[in-house]
């Protein structure tokens, strides 16, 4: 139970796999922008209570994240908020971006995301045991 984190009335590891690029897939999170997406990142999930940033991978063409997210809050507003507020960010520092991205939306507008968690199996073992023995008493 020590890997779980704590809500007033929940116990939870909410880890997610997040993937999300620039429209085009073009290369521009090279160099400073990367850095500053980077940065960003790790800036902006310290502001929403509970939100951790276990591993961070920047390519120059998409960004790979871990996030643990607290049941309070939704994955889709948590990216939300991280393209938008990275975006702004971005236009800002990065002047050169408004050549290529001329509407100020840098991202792509979908993301991929898929759950990290405990064995698939296990699980499963456990809840076949469970009903089991629910049955028997």
């Amino acid at each position: 139970m020590s890997n779980y984190n704590k809500l007033s009335h929940t116990i939870y590891k909410c880890q997610y796999h997040l993937i999300f690029c620039p429209k085009y897939r073009y290369k521009v999170l090279e160099n400073k922008a990367g850095v500053l997406v980077r940065n960003q990142i790790y800036k902006l999930y310290s502001y929403k209570d509970g939100v951790m940033a276990e591993t961070i991978n920047i390519q120059p063409d998409h960004v790979h994240l871990v996030l643990s997210i607290p049941p309070k809050y939704c994955v889709s507003e948590i990216m939300g908020y991280l393209k938008g507020k990275i975006a702004r960010k971005l236009f800002q520092e990065q002047e050169e971006l408004s050549k290529q991205y001329w509407g100020k939306h840098i991202w792509s507008r979908g993301y991929c995301v898929s759950t990290i968690g405990l064995e698939e199996d296990q699980i499963k073992k456990y809840v076949k045991w469970a009903q089991a023995r629910e049955t028997k008493g």
